[in-house]
């Protein structure tokens, strides 16, 4: 189905235990800082259903309809409607919002890609992913992922301190698993459900932990608390003086797991390690692509929010500042292009799904995160001082201090003082402000840290093909190659080239 706004908020007054700057909050969909994304996320219920946006929104099989962002891709076209969908949905609000749902119910898909190694630990757990995942497309719940674990110390085990720093299982029991600790996710006070999971990248030689625990959790559940952090939005004298943050700000939530009850068929896999950190190397293979993508809206929203800047002034006429300009345009063209390229030469999973392109993907995402900072730096810079100057809305209004206002920040006829005053807000708040600083350090470790993206582009990488590209070259012996898996057959630069386009057209 596909459900309205209402809807979805009606699925989230559910009495659950929300504590905003330690109090209790009766309705999350009326408290200010929630608000704004709940109403957002509304909105994208709702664009399914407006006319004006339906076909860009749904995904029609010629059975039944499902939203486009929760529908398994088999082929690049599925891709490019994601992609559309996504774009539709952050011209509609305005903004650039990271966790709404459809960039986290792919990572349920590279489990499903897992069915045969889930199969070895418990074939129950292969049927339970499968069901789950046809449930997001006929309920379609708002759906985050819970990743993040207080830690404690970690240069200790779990189990040589306090055990509930990770989350892990307590007790089984007919009914299913009692599991106990700590997560934190973006927008779970105000979501559905969570795909929980561990974030233990080394298990040593353990083959079986309790913490070794992945499962489907419904946020409604008896035992759970929300301890949120405090939002930007509702808190301003003014909201036209940080209008970014006053509309996107999504709320980062600890989750305590407080003796709380996953039913089994809600379990996706448990104690073995195997399954564990299969999910840990491909969690993002699907999801990093709607990642990206909105860090190229944000690109869109630097370059617009510069270009204005110096244009209203002229200064875009001179080559140097052509030049800055231009280096925003080849960050965010790099970004396009992975994008691009990642489904173009798209793969086939091990589950039958089309998967784009790991190595170009993953190097996308490490592109564009990698350049966000010195990017953020180059648009302040032509933004101008005046970013962190300017006086509030208020001034602008007063009567005893409009007269200046209007003197000094009108133009011309084009660029009056009030234009100018919105757009250095909007600047402000997007590379100066609270907000922007919180943006970019969850930018940075949204998708697991830098390191851990690299990584991801060390494993996809096809090495084979330099490596023989390089022996032949230098009429290397045979034996360079010993023990290094061959990926490329002969290594001939056709062949290395045309691979991916073959399994592209595959």
């Amino acid at each position: 189905m596909l459900r309205t706004g209402e809807e979805y908020k009606d699925s989230i007054r559910d009495n659950r235990e929300v504590y905003m700057n330690g109090e209790r909050v009766k309705d999350v969909t009326a408290h200010p800082m929630f608000k704004p994304l709940v109403d957002i996320r509304a909105r994208i219920y709702d664009m399914a259903h407006d006319p004006k946006t339906a076909d860009v929104m749904v995904d029609h099989d010629g059975t039944e309809k499902n939203a486009i962002g929760n529908a398994l891709p088999y082929t690049q076209e599925d891709w490019w409607a994601k992609r559309r969908s996504t774009d539709a949905v952050m011209e509609d609000i305005g903004g650039v919002v990271t966790r709404v749902g459809d960039e986290t119910v792919g990572e349920m898909w590279s489990l499903y890609d897992g069915q045969d190694m889930l199969n070895e630990v418990d074939p129950q757990f292969s049927k339970n992913i499968e069901t789950h995942i046809h449930k997001v497309l006929k309920e379609d719940p708002f759906h985050v992922s819970a990743n993040t674990d207080p830690k404690g110390d970690r240069s200790l085990a779990p189990q040589d301190q306090d055990p509930d720093m990770l989350l892990h299982v307590v007790k089984e029991t007919d009914a299913g698993l009692i599991v106990r600790g700590a997560k934190y996710e973006t927008a779970a006070a105000y979501a559905n459900q969570a795909f929980t999971k561990p974030t233990i990248a080394n298990w040593g030689n353990d083959t079986l932990s309790d913490y070794a625990v992945g499962f489907i959790c419904d946020l409604g559940s008896p035992g759970l608390k929300f301890l949120c952090r405090g939002g930007f939005a509702g808190t301003r004298a003014d909201d036209r003086d940080y209008p970014l943050a006053a509309r996107f700000d999504e709320v980062d939530t600890i989750v305590i797991f407080d003796n709380v009850l996953i039913p089994w068929e809600n379990v996706l896999f448990y104690r073995h390690t195997k399954a564990a950190a299969f999910i840990r190397n491909t969690l993002h293979r699907y999801s990093a692509f709607a990642f990206v993508q909105r860090t190229l809206k944000q690109a869109d929203q630097m370059i617009g929010s510069a270009l204005f800047n110096v244009r209203q002034t002229g200064l875009d006429k001179q080559p140097a500042v052509q030049e800055k300009l231009a280096d925003l345009a080849i960050w965010r063209e790099g970004i396009n292009a992975h994008l691009t390229a990642s489904i173009a030469l798209g793969e086939r999973s091990p589950a039958g799904l089309m998967m784009p392109n790991q190595s170009l993907l993953m190097a996308g995402r490490c592109h564009a995160l990698n350049n966000l900072s010195p990017m953020m730096h180059i648009a302040r810079e032509l933004c101008g001082g005046q970013i962190c100057v300017t006086p509030n809305a208020a001034t602008f209004d007063a009567p005893e201090t409009k007269p200046w206002m209007d003197k000094y920040y009108s133009i011309n006829e084009n660029w009056v003082a009030d234009d100018r005053r919105k757009l250095l807000a909007y600047a402000r708040d997007l590379l100066n402000s609270d907000y922007a600083g919180h943006r970019l350090t969850f930018q940075l470790f949204a998708q697991s840290p830098p390191f851990a993206q690299s990584a991801a582009v060390y494993r996809n990488f096809d090495w084979d093909g330099p490596l023989n590209f390089v022996k032949k070259g230098a009429f290397l012996s045979d034996n360079v190659m010993a023990g290094i898996e061959q990926k490329t057959g002969d290594g001939s630069v056709e062949q290395y080239y045309s691979q991916p386009l073959l399994k592209a057209a595959e």
